[in-house]
């Protein structure tokens, strides 16, 4: 295992091939990049769809070779939550496809995306009911 720029490289026996990793900061970035990116289409392209709806991406975590991303997302205005998620997730290769367009001149390979709930604002609201029970 070595490094070269910030990126550690480790250098595989078989075929020679080597897997590279990123480091924390670049992470970082792509992370902060696909959320911005992933939001805006949510925004734009579902929000004239469906006005009831409303989806809010609240974090993304992409793997160190960037070739998937798990993206956690909020549903407001519906009850079945896990649905619309799963919904979303049967359109994945569409919404990849617009994310790769918007950010073609960023990235060379777009994340194979994969949606999941985010229930800790449904779990937070929780709590502050059960320590606030009169309001």
């Amino acid at each position: 295992m070595y490094g070269c720029h910030g990126v550690t490289v480790l250098q595989l026996q078989t075929n020679n091939c080597k897997l590279i990793k990123m480091d924390g900061k670049r992470l970082e970035k792509v992370n902060k990049l696909l959320l911005k990116e992933l939001g805006d289409i949510f925004q734009q392209e579902l929000k004239p769809k469906v006005p009831s709806l409303m989806i809010t991406v609240t974090r993304v975590n992409v793997t160190s070779d960037l070739s998937y991303a798990r993206v956690y997302l909020s549903v407001f205005g519906v009850e079945e939550k896990k649905k619309v998620v799963e919904e979303v997730g049967q359109n994945a290769k569409a919404i990849r496809g617009l994310l790769g367009n918007r950010i073609r001149h960023q990235m060379r390979v777009v994340p194979e995306l994969r949606f999941i709930e985010d229930d800790s604002l449904d779990y937070i609201e929780n709590i502050d009911n059960l320590l606030h029970p009169d309001k």
